[in-house]
């Protein structure tokens, strides 16, 4: 049976852990709520962005296979590239796991394929490296930037373009709520173009064609981007979330050991007034 001095560091420790979670929780609030106010503020463009390419592609439609983009060529995907977006720490529940998990069920189900990792964040860069080829990593990203993104999609559309790939995915969690994240696999790269918006007849001031190739890079790096701002937002839900489990179970675990430290003590009085009547009975 430990001393109640043993119990008493114990105690302390527990109390001194859930002061860093409490903490760690408060932390990861605050950066929620910038995160998801960028996340609100980025959807809009993005819905508009593809109403955008949608418009313009179906200017072009009418084009021969070798003259349009390169970026919306469609070949089998024989070697596939995965933009696998994960977070740099831990601590924040699973987070990670679910997106490793889903990156080798992604692997799983085109075991045909030669597929090459773009990790964003250590975590899915130390999972990955034994295990897979990784062609880019970017890791230290705290606040999402455009040039973040378009650093990734200028590197990605270099390749396919170049004809190394065949197809590029984004693996990331989509921020839902404070409580859930959804896991997304998401195709990138062909761009796959909207259906065609009815009723809607543009005059366009340069050559739809043109247009539409400096709008693919554009929208590429949108979805990058809105990717990374999502995991952003659910990396720091995920914390904030673990963390406030964290402390409750560490409330659990102070009252259960501050009860069985009054039991302990309890019985060591016990035991002492025992001690004295009989050796007070024994004197007589």
């Amino acid at each position: 049976m430990p001393s109640l001095i043993d119990i008493r560091r114990r105690i302390r420790s527990v109390k001194n852990t859930q002061q860093i979670t409490k903490a760690m929780k408060m932390v990861a609030a605050a950066k929620l709520r910038r995160a998801q106010d960028r996340v609100i503020a980025a959807r809009p463009y993005s819905a508009m962005m593809e109403r955008m390419l949608a418009n313009v592609a179906a200017a072009v439609s009418n084009l021969d296979s070798s003259e349009r983009d390169p970026l919306l060529a469609v070949r089998p995907e024989n070697r596939i590239q995965v933009i696998l977006v994960t977070s740099d720490r831990g601590l924040a529940g699973s987070f990670n796991s679910n997106l490793i998990k889903g990156a080798q069920k992604f692997v799983a189900g085109h075991a045909s394929a030669k597929i090459e990792f773009e990790t964003v964040g250590r975590k899915g860069r130390e999972f990955f490296k034994k295990r897979a080829t990784i062609t880019g990593e970017t890791t230290g990203i705290k606040t999402p930037q455009v040039s973040d993104a378009r650093a990734i999609s200028e590197r990605v559309a270099e390749r396919y373009i170049k004809d190394e790939i065949d197809a590029v995915y984004l693996i990331y969690n989509e921020f839902k709520s404070v409580i859930a994240q959804q896991f997304m696999s998401k195709r990138v790269l062909p761009v796959e173009l909207p259906e065609e918006q009815a009723g809607l007849d543009y005059i366009y001031e340069e050559p739809p064609q043109e247009l539409l190739g400096t709008l693919l890079p554009r929208y590429i790096e949108g979805q990058i981007f809105r990717a990374l701002l999502e995991s952003t937002a659910a990396e720091h839900a995920a914390r904030m979330t673990a963390m406030d489990a964290a402390s409750s179970n560490a409330s659990d675990v102070i009252d259960k050991l501050t009860l069985y430290m009054n039991r302990v003590r309890q019985a060591s009085i016990t035991k002492e007034i025992i001690e004295i009547v009989s050796g007070a009975a024994a004197l007589e």
